[in-house]
């Protein structure tokens, strides 16, 4: 279905021609975005031809996915006004704002909270849905610009007359609230409750999702309360470490637009909080997300802007922690000199670390397994399996209930390693083990990489093993994400 304009879309039509797309590309790139959301959508040339020629606004979540068709062939985002497709039903850029000031801060981060991660917004409506593959880098850029040069905003207290001047329905009702010290407790714990969850069953388990509702019932009053400037710095923190949960889940369900604006707020969050650590560990997650996604240049820059702002004032544990995930861009950039340094030093930062030290408590998954493991991820990125053998070796000596993810993704860099030296016998070993521990969690990541083992046994497919765990892999691959 579509309604009309008046006249052409010439909007549209430059933006088309700027990004180089046809009118067959735009409507196969629209159906296959779609799709990935489970729409069937059947857009042709002629669709496309009569949204620019005749300024037929398509309806539903199509403009949404044609801005980010379109953003991904730029790089970068979108906005509906640019293709002149702003009237179409709104999908706000709700999340990708770093203000510079605390109460717009504020007021950015509350919005994106009233928006639902399994697609409904508070008030119904499909808002991630509409959002279908709109990840863009670059929108990375100022908030890790803005967040080097000040890491920390100079006062955050939030008087009761600002409060309420802010609000001032809830003012009349006297449902402002005052923030304590209690308040922010409750939401380490549902933030500590949360990050054991997401390690033992990944972070599409219904469990998981209670953080966005989390978010939007319990921080967002808060956020919008009254405080004073020392316990406002708690809550901002305890908020940027849940709102980073909320990113990290979604990047591990592969809602990817999602995860890049719960991390935007949560750098921003951060900075409120004075966190300077805590900023690094938001912009080590961005780093992360950027290399998974093929950016490996740009996971780089995230990665040493941790590093630079966190020298002198990080533990030795988060510094070799951030210094890993440096290895693992230039990895997947293919720099190998640069991973090999950057897992050196990371390895000696952690060999610095002492059970005394004062580390952050989001910081407790992180010991030598997590090292080796990442280490192995590099090495396969660089093609080395015999390196990988090493340290996937290392990663699996402890297995533990309580990171069940992580265990299920070191045995598919394990089977690859295996595969890459000639092993078949042992690659489908470890690919069995693997299907059996991501039968047991809900992780959009961790089936990617069993069907990226797959993809690379296929030349092997008539073997009666790889038949066996192409089999045993199947219900997985095709349930939903």
């Amino acid at each position: 279905m579509s309604r009309e304009q008046r006249g052409p879309n010439e909007k549209l039509g430059t933006v088309l021609a700027l990004a180089g797309i046809s009118n067959a590309g735009l409507a196969r790139r629209v159906n296959d975005l779609g799709a990935q959301r489970g729409l069937t959508l059947r857009y042709d040339k002629t669709s496309v031809a009569r949204w620019v020629s005749k300024g037929m606004v398509p309806q539903g979540a199509a403009p949404h996915l044609i801005a980010a068709a379109i953003g991904q062939k730029l790089g970068r985002p979108v906005p509906l006004h640019e293709i002149g497709l702003a009237d179409a039903d709104p999908a706000p850029e709700v999340g990708l704002a770093f203000p510079r000031d605390v109460g717009a801060a504020v007021k950015s981060a509350t919005e994106l909270y009233r928006l639902d991660l399994a697609g409904r917004r508070a008030g119904g409506g499909g808002i991630w849905q509409s959002l279908a593959g709109s990840f863009a880098v670059s929108a990375y850029a100022t908030p890790a610009s803005r967040w080097l040069i000040t890491p920390a905003d100079s006062s955050v207290e939030r008087p009761l007359q600002s409060a309420a001047s802010a609000d001032p329905a809830a003012a009349q009702g006297e449902n402002l609230q005052r923030v304590g010290h209690s308040d922010v407790h409750k939401l380490r714990e549902a933030a500590e409750d949360a990050r054991r969850w997401d390690s033992k069953y990944g972070g599409g388990d219904w469990r998981s999702s209670m953080v966005p509702e989390c978010l939007r019932v319990e921080a967002a009053p808060l956020l919008l309360g009254a405080y004073s400037d020392e316990v406002g710095r708690a809550l901002f923190g305890a908020t940027a470490e849940l709102t980073r949960l909320a990113g990290w889940m979604a990047f591990d369900t592969g809602q990817q637009e999602a995860a890049q604006r719960y991390y935007i707020q949560a750098l921003r969050l951060a900075r409120a909080a004075a966190d300077v650590p805590l900023g690094g560990y938001v912009l080590a997650s961005m780093s992360l997300q950027a290399t998974y996604r093929g950016f490996g240049d740009e996971g780089v820059d995230l990665a040493q802007a941790a590093i630079e702002r966190n020298r002198g004032l990080a533990t030795a544990r988060t510094m070799s922690f951030f210094r890993l995930i440096e290895a693992r861009a230039h990895a997947r950039a293919g720099d190998a000199h640069a991973a090999g340094a950057g897992l050196k030093a990371a390895e000696g930062w952690l060999e610095r670390a002492r059970d005394g030290d004062n580390d952050p408590q989001w910081l407790g998954f992180y010991s030598y397994d997590r090292f080796a493991a990442d280490a192995a991820e590099c090495y396969r990125d660089l093609k080395a399996p015999r390196q990988v053998r090493r340290f996937t070796e290392q990663a699996l000596s402890r297995p533990t209930e309580e990171y069940v993810r992580s265990h299920g993704l070191r045995l598919v860099v394990s089977a690859v390693a295996e595969l890459e030296s000639g092993n078949l016998d042992a690659a489908c070993a470890q690919g069995l083990r693997a299907v059996e521990v991501a039968g047991r969690i809900s992780s959009a990541r961790t089936t990617e990489y069993v069907r990226d083992l797959l993809h690379r046994l296929e030349p092997h497919g008539d073997e009666p093993r790889v038949a066996e765990l192409r089999e045993r892999a199947r219900p997985l691959l095709v349930a939903p994400a």
